[in-house]
């Protein structure tokens, strides 16, 4: 995996992100309650705060969890909830070590088909299906990862042209059309939940 994603907007985190399956995981699990590229600029934070040029699982699994928590907690924050956030951080890369002996390649490498991988992504600690089918998208739509079926395992996020998700960011442009999509489905969802009552 070596290409150039564009999704914490910040060269040396994007360059992290693009060659390195396990801070892609952990910016993908970072991504919630916190701006896009602040959560996708994480994992370079991370790798830099425990003196290393990318992130291991390994280290990251056995590490001290009060110790990584104030790791993430420094200032400026890995995150809004910095606390919690190291624990799932943690427990994903334990996840990883467990079952894939820390290469988080592993989990996508040799995937016969989507609806698998799908599975898969979906097994990982923090990862529910619409993460999934985000990252899964992201895999098809920029890591070169097509395995049969990719883009129907990550439904709408899959579909060519979209502008849903991180899986379609390249640039500044696209994120703000995937800004604006997100701000149309949360107006829509408000203006369904109003109607409801």
């Amino acid at each position: 995996m070596d290409v150039t994603l564009h999704l914490a907007q910040d060269p040396e985190a994007d360059e992290l992100l693009g060659r390195s399956p396990l801070a892609a995981l952990v910016g993908m699990l970072l991504d919630q309650q916190v701006p896009m590229e602040w959560a996708f600029k994480g994992p370079s934070t991370i790798a830099r705060r425990m003196g290393a040029e990318d992130l291991d699982a390994h280290d990251i699994a056995a590490h001290d969890p009060e110790a990584f928590a104030a790791l993430l907690s420094d200032k400026p924050a890995v995150h809004r909830y910095p606390g919690s956030m190291a624990g799932r951080v943690q427990q994903l890369c334990r996840y990883l070590v467990d079952t894939y002996d820390g290469d988080a390649e592993a989990v996508w490498r040799g995937v016969g088909t989507g609806k698998e991988l799908l599975k898969r992504l979906q097994d990982l600690p923090g990862f529910g299906k619409q993460k999934a089918q985000i990252f899964l998208a992201l895999l098809g739509k920029q890591l070169g990862v097509h395995p049969d079926g990719w883009r129907e395992a990550a439904g709408p996020y899959g579909e060519p042209g979209s502008f849903r998700s991180v899986a379609d960011i390249t640039g500044p442009e696209s994120l703000t059309k995937v800004r604006a999509h997100k701000q149309e489905m949360k107006a829509a969802a408000k203006a369904a939940k109003a109607a409801g009552k």
